[in-house]
C-alpha cells in the first residue's frame, strides 16, 4: 500500500498544480473532517471493544489470549488517535490497523464468547465495520477497497472458524456493503470538493485580475488628475494671456516640484498633519490670496493626499476663472468627519451645465474624495461664488 496522503493534502488525489500559495478551502474541510472523525471514531471503537472483550470471556475465549489482546488493542487505538490526529493518515497507519483488524478477526474463536457473535453485535464485528470505513476515506480507492476486502475476508475465515457460519455470511455480506457504499460516498465527495476548489482557484484568478486592472486604471487617474492640476492648468493659464513673471515662474517651479515629489515620494503610512498638508498647497499658489482657517487635525496620509489635491484644483480653478475674488480655505471637524470648504465671491457657474468630457471638479475634486471613501459637494450659481465642502470620516 503507497503512502496515504497526509493532512496537507485531499486524500487519494495528486497534489494540485500551480503555485504554493494556491488556496483549497474545500479539500482543506474535507481533510480536517476525515482525519478527526475517523480518529475518534477508531479511538472509541478500541476503548469500548476492550471493555466489552474483557467483560464477556466465557468459554471457549481463552482469557490468557484475550488480555494481552485487549491490551495491544486498547493501546494501538489510543496510539493510532493520537497519530493521526498530529500527522494525518500514513501508510504505516492504516496498513497496521488494518492488519491488526483482520488478526483479531482470524482470532475470533479464542476472543469472542458464542452467545455475542449471533446479530452482528460483537466487538470483533463493530472493529472491522469500523476499520473497512475507515479505510475508504482516508486511503485513495486502489488500495482502500482491497483493504476492505482482506478485512471482510478475515472476519470470515474467523466466524466461520468460531463455529458460526451463519454470522459469518451475514456479517461478511455487510462489510462488502459497507467498503462499497463508503468508497463510494468518498469519491463523489473527493469529486464534488475538487471542482469546488478549481472553482475557487479560478474567482481568485480572476479578483486578482481585476484588482490589478482597476490597480492600473487608478494610477492612470491619479497620472492625469496630477497633470491636470500642475501643468495643464498652468498651460491653461498662459493661454489666457498671463505674461512671464515672478507669479508665473514661481508657478512653473511649484508645479516642477509637485510632480518631482510624486516620483521620488516613497509610500507613507501613519496618520499625518491635515492642516500642514493644506499650508503646503497654499504656498505652490503665492499669486491667489487666500484666507486660511486650519484647524489642527491629522488623517492618514492617503486621505490627506486627496484632501489637500483636490483643494489644489479647487483653488486653481479660482486663479484660473476669479483670480481676484475673496477666497477662504476653512479645515474644521464636525462630529467624527473631517470637513473642507474653498469659498470664493467669485462670478460662480451652474454646475449642471458642466460638460461631461470636462476633467477638472468630476475627477481632480469629486473623483479624489470618492477614491478615498470621502464626498464632495459642489455649491456655485452665477453671480453668487462658489462653495467647495470637502468631507471625510470613516463612516463616510
Amino acid at each position: 500500500m503507497p503512502a496515504v496522503a497526509p493532512t496537507t493534502a485531499l486524500p487519494g488525489l495528486p497534489e494540485p498544480k500551480g503555485p504554493p500559495e494556491a488556496a483549497t478551502p474545500a479539500g482543506d474541510a474535507f481533510t480536517l473532517i476525515f482525519t478527526t472523525t475517523p480518529a475518534l471514531l477508531r479511538l472509541t471503537v478500541g476503548l469500548v471493544g476492550a471493555v466489552v472483550a474483557v467483560s464477556v470471556r466465557t468459554p471457549p475465549v481463552v482469557p490468557p489470549l484475550l488480555f494481552p489482546a485487549t491490551v495491544i488493542l486498547a493501546s494501538w487505538s489510543v496510539w493510532y488517535a493520537r497519530r493521526a490526529l498530529r500527522r494525518g493518515f500514513t501508510t504505516p497507519l492504516v496498513s497496521g490497523d488494518v492488519a491488526l483488524t483482520s488478526a483479531a478477526c482470524l482470532a475470533t474463536p479464542v476472543l469472542v464468547a458464542p452467545e455475542v457473535l449471533p446479530g452482528e453485535v460483537s466487538w470483533i464485528a463493530v472493529l472491522a465495520s469500523t476499520t473497512v470505513i475507515n479505510a475508504q476515506a482516508t486511503a485513495p480507492a486502489r488500495w482502500s477497497i482491497p483493504a476492505g476486502v482482506l478485512v471482510t475476508a478475515a472476519y470470515a475465515v474467523g466466524s466461520h472458524t468460531a463455529g458460526n457460519p451463519r454470522e459469518a455470511v451475514a456479517h461478511t455480506a455487510t462489510l462488502l456493503v459497507q467498503t462499497g457504499i463508503a468508497a463510494a460516498i468518498t469519491a463523489v465527495m473527493r469529486r464534488r470538493i475538487t471542482r469546488a476548489d478549481h472553482a475557487f482557484a479560478k474567482d481568485q484568478r480572476l479578483a486578482r485580475q481585476h484588482l490589478i486592472a482597476r490597480t492600473a486604471r487608478d494610477a492612470e487617474r491619479r497620472q492625469n488628475r496630477n497633470l491636470h492640476d500642475t501643468v495643464l492648468a498652468t498651460l491653461t493659464v498662459v493661454g489666457l494671456g498671463a505674461g512671464a513673471g515672478p507669479a508665473l515662474r514661481e508657478r512653473c517651479s511649484a508645479d516642477l516640484s509637485t510632480l518631482s515629489a510624486l516620483v521620488d515620494r516613497p509610500p507613507a503610512n501613519g496618520p499625518v498633519a491635515l492642516d500642514t498638508r493644506l499650508r503646503t498647497v497654499l504656498s505652490r499658489l503665492p499669486g491667489l490670496a487666500v484666507t486660511a482657517d486650519l484647524a489642527p487635525c491629522t488623517v492618514p496620509v492617503a486621505v490627506a493626499e486627496a484632501v489637500a489635491e483636490s483643494v489644489a484644483a479647487a483653488l486653481s480653478n479660482v486663479a484660473r476663472h476669479a483670480p481676484t475674488a475673496a477666497t477662504v480655505l476653512r479645515l474644521t471637524r464636525a462630529g467624527g468627519a473631517v470637513v473642507v470648504e474653498v469659498v470664493d465671491d467669485g462670478p460662480g457657474f451652474e454646475p449642471a451645465t458642466v460638460p461631461t468630457h470636462r476633467y477638472g471638479i468630476r475627477e481632480s475634486i469629486c473623483g479624489r474624495m470618492v477614491s478615498v471613501g470621502g464626498r464632495a459637494q459642489v455649491h456655485s450659481r452665477p453671480g453668487a461664488g462658489t462653495r467647495i465642502r470637502l468631507e471625510w470620516s470613516d463612516v463616510c
